[in-house]
């Protein structure tokens, strides 16, 4: 027994590691919800596709999200000659996932409706499929879905939007929303979403210290950088996801002309849209990259701190209307933070239960042991649970945007109204206790980054 030792060093014994397969195949709850949530027609049309997306989420995306997580970004605050650059950079497996979203369509499904008002449940499967095999690109995606959400209102009155908007600033919000919901790669945009400033907290309102101050109407277009604006922004904004976003939805306070202080009526936030970098120059739009976040976890998100001196920007609504106009796109950011904590749940499962038909425990397999079937059992009904609210959330997101009727459409926002904030809640909660047990399923081997 010494000799294999002396040779090897680690001996000839090594456990066989889970394997993941298609993971919309391996889903047969996730299968039976869309057959009892879309009509044969749909389905049909639809089936095909989530099968091959199911296998690639399964192979080059999963490998390419652990790429993600070793290839962290990393900011060039400044280059070799002293020159102020901000340059966040990010790993080749991460940018990769800007074109996957694009071919996927995740965000496109949801705005070009091929498929009604069932439209948005698609989006919602491919979405769940996509997440865990994400490296996490899942969090700007979701942004990039609640700026289309916010624009699309402004831009075709949806939901009473009524916000007069210049010829210019009109085409430059035509420009954003084209390009968030684009399906080529050359073209798709995604969008940041600046809220959080050094107060924090839920109190948005009176933690907001970010102002807006009016441009001259001659100034209103920059030819040379092709931007359209109204205001300039001067701020700080402590915790931005996506720092390398191409575009961004925040709030303001509207200030006097020529002063960046808040005006002795409007103090109250209204929300601004503005693209990251100049079109032609390439350089930062009036902001500068402070620091990188050191977080605990999701270290492959570049997450910073920016200051906002001078940032050209769109104002989307009426002062006081900030908080309403954000709610927008965060509610949309609810149903995919929900919809990530389901598809985390469900990847776990799969793995664990794959897992205990290669583990071996007192010579028979862990799967055959009736304490572990009755965990992975509840784990089990616990995934279900989360998968049918969130697809019910949008599948009621759907009949809003496309309604039955207008009793419908009122009943559904109603719900929707109600569901998705405690989706969010409720699938946030169960995602944590699914993967504390799922980690423990797999011995010591679950808490090591590299298994």
């Amino acid at each position: 027994m010494a000799e294999k030792y002396r040779a090897a060093r680690t001996g000839d014994w090594f456990q066989d590691r889970p394997r993941l397969e298609n993971t919309f195949l391996e889903d047969h709850a996730l299968q039976s919800m869309l057959r009892r949530l879309l009509p044969s027609d749909v389905a049909g049309a639809t089936l095909g596709d989530l099968q091959r997306f199911g296998g690639r989420c399964a192979g080059e995306l999963a490998d390419a999200a652990r790429e993600c997580e070793l290839q962290q970004p990393e900011l060039e605050q400044y280059n070799g000659w002293g020159e102020r650059v901000d340059n966040v950079r990010t790993g080749e497996a991460w940018r990769s996932m800007k074109a996957v979203c694009a071919e996927e369509g995740l965000i496109a499904a949801g705005y070009r409706r091929e498929h009604g008002e069932h439209s948005r449940v698609v989006q919602a499967v491919k979405l769940m499929l996509f997440a865990p095999s994400s490296g996490l690109y899942s969090c700007p995606l979701a942004m990039t879905d609640g700026a289309a959400k916010l624009l699309e209102g402004i831009l075709r009155g949806a939901g009473g939007q009524r916000f007069p908007v210049s010829d210019g600033a009109r085409q430059n919000l035509e420009l954003a929303f084209d390009r968030l919901t684009s399906r080529d790669p050359a073209c798709f945009a995604t969008s940041g979403q600046w809220m959080t400033e050094r107060r924090g907290g839920s109190d948005v309102a009176n933690g907001t210290d970010t102002y807006a101050v009016p441009e001259l109407p001659a100034n209103e277009r920059d030819p040379a950088e092709e931007m359209w604006s109204t205001h300039q922004l001067f701020g700080y904004k402590w915790f931005t996801s996506a720092t390398d976003a191409d575009m961004a939805i925040t709030l303001a306070r509207p200030s006097a002309p020529g002063s960046p202080a808040p005006g002795p009526v409007n103090g109250s936030l209204a929300a601004y849209f503005l693209w990251t970098r100049g079109k032609a120059s390439g350089k930062l739009n009036g902001l500068t990259v402070e620091k990188l976040k050191k977080k605990l976890g999701t270290k492959q998100l570049p997450t910073g701190e920016l200051l906002l001196d001078g940032a050209r920007a769109t104002q989307l609504c009426e002062a006081g209307q900030g908080i309403p106009q954000i709610m927008i796109l965060a509610n949309i950011t609810r149903l995919h933070n929900s919809i990530s904590a389901a598809a985390g749940m469900r990847r776990m499962v799969q793995l664990c239960r794959d897992y205990s038909c290669r583990r071996l425990v007192f010579d028979r397999p862990l799967s055959l042991d009736a304490l572990h079937i009755h965990t992975l059992a509840r784990l089990e009904v616990e995934t279900r649970g989360a998968q049918a609210l969130v697809l019910e959330v949008a599948s009621l997101l759907g009949r809003t945007e496309v309604p039955r009727s207008r009793e419908d459409a009122r009943s559904a926002a109603d719900l929707l109204r109600i569901l998705t904030p405690l989706a969010k809640l409720l699938t946030g909660k169960m995602a944590v206790d699914v993967a504390s047990e799922g980690l423990e399923a797999f011995g010591g081997a679950g808490y090591l980054e590299d298994t």
